[in-house]
């Protein structure tokens, strides 16, 4: 069975959401009426509505580094992940945890790293050299 995945979310500005997810991301905009947009987010289906962003903590142990819960994300394949990475550097994005290899030599290699949007929503990127790996144990 092929599935999307449906995430709607709050943004405080739909002009700014315009701007990182179109421009910086490269999301292609759907639909949208004066209080959301939906975005094509890498096949998959965001919903942008007009209202205060979650609240996130620090409290995801990656490694010895906290990141921020909930956060969502993708998996991509690794040179899709490497572009990305270069488009989000490009943007002077702050990282929370920059680009790095994770797990290096061991099942579910990873590159990863994360950032927020302008809106504080935490945002997860993953990297593998094969997709078939991601669930490797």
């Amino acid at each position: 069975m092929k599935s999307l995945f449906h995430f709607a979310f709050n943004v405080t500005d739909l002009d700014e959401a315009r701007r990182f997810y179109g421009g910086v991301l490269g999301c292609t905009e759907g639909r949208s009426t004066a209080t959301w947009v939906d975005f094509d987010f890498f096949g998959h289906q965001l919903s942008l509505h007009l209202g205060q962003p979650f609240k996130t903590e620090l409290t995801g142990h990656v490694g010895d580094q906290l990141v921020p819960m909930p956060h969502f994300g993708l998996v991509l394949a690794l040179p899709d992940w490497q572009v990305l990475a270069e488009r989000l550097k490009q943007a002077a994005t702050a990282f929370v945890l920059a680009p790095q290899l994770r797990f290096a030599g061991q099942p579910g290699e990873q590159w990863t790293m994360f950032f927020l949007d302008p809106f504080g929503n935490p945002l997860e990127l993953k990297g593998f050299a094969s997709l078939d790996t991601v669930y490797q144990s």
